[in-house]
């Protein structure tokens, strides 16, 4: 198993990727009541809610989530995610796998429109 890349998403949110050449695994933590930013990518991201709670944003649509409740989000559409008071904790799939997660650094990456969510 290769070892985990740690990427700072933005304030309050980490997560430690793996990757083959077929398929990239993150799981993200949310502190209390933080949002990522609003943003696309052409890779198909799957996720599913670990711990905690939150809202997904995805598209034009704000859905609250529970514990065992998964998404799927198509590259190209604009999503995000703003964690509930107890913080959250998701498991992200993705494929192909995002080139710009390959590596350590900051941010959701290149490849896509960003903005960031008011909350």
């Amino acid at each position: 198993m290769p070892d985990s890349i740690p990427r700072k998403l933005g304030e309050g949110i980490q997560a430690n990727i793996v990757s083959s050449p077929n398929v990239m695994v993150s799981v993200v933590r949310f502190a209390p009541n933080t949002a990522s930013a609003v943003h696309s990518h052409a890779e198909e991201q799957w996720g599913v809610l670990l711990e905690g709670s939150c809202t997904r944003l995805q598209g034009s649509e704000a859905v609250d989530m529970q514990v065992g409740d998964f998404w799927c989000t198509p590259g190209g559409i604009e999503h995000g995610l703003v964690a509930g008071s107890q913080g959250a904790m998701t498991l992200e799939i993705f494929c192909p796998p995002r080139s710009v997660y390959r590596v350590a650094g900051k941010g959701v990456g290149g490849g896509g429109h960003v903005r960031t969510e008011s909350t």
